[in-house]
């Protein structure tokens, strides 16, 4: 079989052309600078292509997808550059199985197997939408690839597709003219979770919503207390925490910081009173470092965290099974924990270093070493999971805030004409 081989800057999936095609020395001179572009694989006679990928170097990333004869994607291989520069990790993958030619790509009910998978040999095999999940099981083989040099890939589905001859490529013309914009969906490498406007979340007047009350207002910040961190290092963390080590560790001054709250007020109809209600509820927790606002925000990384390997939205954090964070002096991590579990768990009467906070906030319990003067400060979360630890820098990227949203990013409102014109 001859398949014809054609290189573009991107890849628009809505449409499945490629766009800004490239020559063959255009798209050898980006993978020499790492730069994004895809590999699109025809064969006659065919309307969808056989496969397409997308090469990516500088994100270490390099994505496959393939495609049915109704131009359905049926597989999904996410391949990772790691330290060995010879190899390729096969870090996630999906294969859907449409049970006929007219269900739509990408039905929810399509069954489907995905492969989720780690360098370390950890990895799972999930079969959706059953929601069965067992070891993924593979060999060290199977879970890593040889680097083929630019030019001389094969056509990684030749199985999916039953070829059972190397097929001969043959280079695809490169058309003449503009390309004109990228389309807004074209293919790019995963990106991990991004933070949205934490910041407008403390600033009163800033209309929101959470998907379920359709206008919700940003009130002042609510002032809880303070925390001491001596070690000048922070630690966030679940208060269940089973580890040695805090899930998450911040370098900070030594000294003793402001916690506070970001809270949203709004109005409802109450079917129980049959009234309209007003209230007012808690967005996220904050460990405010300094008074400059935060221009930029960065997702906190653990030691064994490693943005190379990140998914689409993946996130990084703290981990919980009791619906709880805290904010701690990593320097006395341990001694605090244990005050806490004495106080809450134990109930130990009178116990000097514990406190239960009664005050209305998502701040429940505060424990003191006094050898230290470190302290620990526990908040309630919405639910079990892991949250995100979102890192507040100045423009000239000083670290001024610590924040945690209790129950994801609320979508911000536009501004009304009254709002800007005050502003």
């Amino acid at each position: 079989m001859v398949v014809e081989v054609g290189y573009a800057q991107a890849w628009d999936p809505e449409s499945r052309t490629a766009w800004r095609p490239l020559s063959v020395g255009e798209a050898r001179e980006r993978d020499a600078a790492g730069l994004p572009y895809v590999v699109v694989y025809r064969t006659a006679g065919r309307e969808a292509p056989l496969e397409v990928r997308l090469v990516s170097w500088r994100d270490h990333h390099v994505g496959l997808w393939v495609y049915d004869d109704q131009g359905r994607r049926t597989n999904d291989l996410d391949m990772r550059l790691l330290d060995d520069p010879a190899r390729l990790f096969h870090r996630y993958a999906v294969a859907w199985r449409y049970p006929g030619p007219d269900t739509a790509e990408f039905d929810p009910q399509c069954p489907r197997i995905v492969l989720d998978l780690f360098p370390d040999g950890r990895g799972l095999r999930k079969e959706e939408p059953r929601g069965y999940s067992t070891v993924a099981g593979l060999t060290e083989e199977q879970r890593w690839m040889d680097r083929p040099a630019f030019g001389e890939w094969p056509l990684l589905s030749a199985t999916v597709h039953g070829l059972t001859e190397p097929p001969v490529f043959e280079a695809a013309e490169v058309p003449a003219g503009e390309a004109g914009e990228a389309p807004a969906g074209c293919w790019r490498a995963p990106r991990p979770a991004r933070p949205g406007p934490i910041g407008e979340l403390f600033r009163p007047g800033v209309r929101v919503t959470d998907g379920y009350h359709p206008e919700q207002t940003v009130v002042e910040p609510r002032r809880v207390g303070t925390l001491r961190v001596p070690s000048g290092l922070l630690a966030v963390a679940g208060p269940d925490n089973v580890d040695d080590e805090p899930a998450i560790t911040v370098p900070v001054p030594p000294g003793e910081y402001v916690l506070d709250e970001a809270r949203v007020e709004y109005a409802y109809h109450c079917e129980w009173r049959d009234a309209r209600v007003e209230t007012t509820s808690p967005t996220a927790v904050r460990l405010l470092l300094g008074e400059t606002p935060a221009a930029s925000w960065e997702m906190a990384l653990g030691p064994d965290d490693d943005l190379r390997i990140f998914i689409e939205n993946q996130i990084a954090g703290f981990t919980t099974d009791g619906a709880a964070g805290c904010f701690a002096d990593a320097g006395s991590f341990r001694s605090l924990l244990s005050l806490f579990e004495r106080g809450l768990i134990h109930g130990e009467p009178d116990l000097d270093g514990y406190e239960d906070l009664d005050d209305g906030s998502m701040f429940m319990h505060r424990t003191w070493d006094t050898a230290t003067g470190g302290e620990l400060m526990v908040f309630a979360t919405t639910g079990d999971g892991t949250y995100p630890v979102w890192l507040g820098r100045s423009a000239a990227g000083e670290l001024v805030s610590v924040v945690v949203l209790v129950e994801g990013m609320p979508e911000i409102l536009p501004e009304r004409d009254g709002d800007r014109a005050g502003a």
